[in-house]
């Protein structure tokens, strides 16, 4: 891990596009601003945890045939309602 000493208003680079900002610091945190492209997802680590989490279990999730023909038939009577 690469540990650096930012003041107020000093930034960080990460590759060329990314751009931490420090903004504020008080007395127990500090405030950081991110510039990185529209297509850059910025999570919190604990919110990016949990989306790993969720997903993990999301895979190993048994889908029954009966709740994919009942899926269908749902889906179906949809779309014939709508020509």
């Amino acid at each position: 891990m690469l540990v650096l000493t930012r003041k107020s208003g000093e930034a960080i680079c990460i590759g060329d596009e990314i751009e931490l900002v420090i903004t504020e610091i008080t007395k127990g945190s500090v405030r950081v601003g991110i510039k990185a492209p529209k297509d850059t997802l910025v999570y919190r680590k604990e919110v990016y945890d949990r989306i790993l989490l969720e997903n993990q279990e999301a895979s190993h999730t048994v889908i029954e045939n009966s709740q994919l023909i009942d899926l269908n038939a749902l889906i179906s009577k949809r779309i014939s309602k709508h020509p």
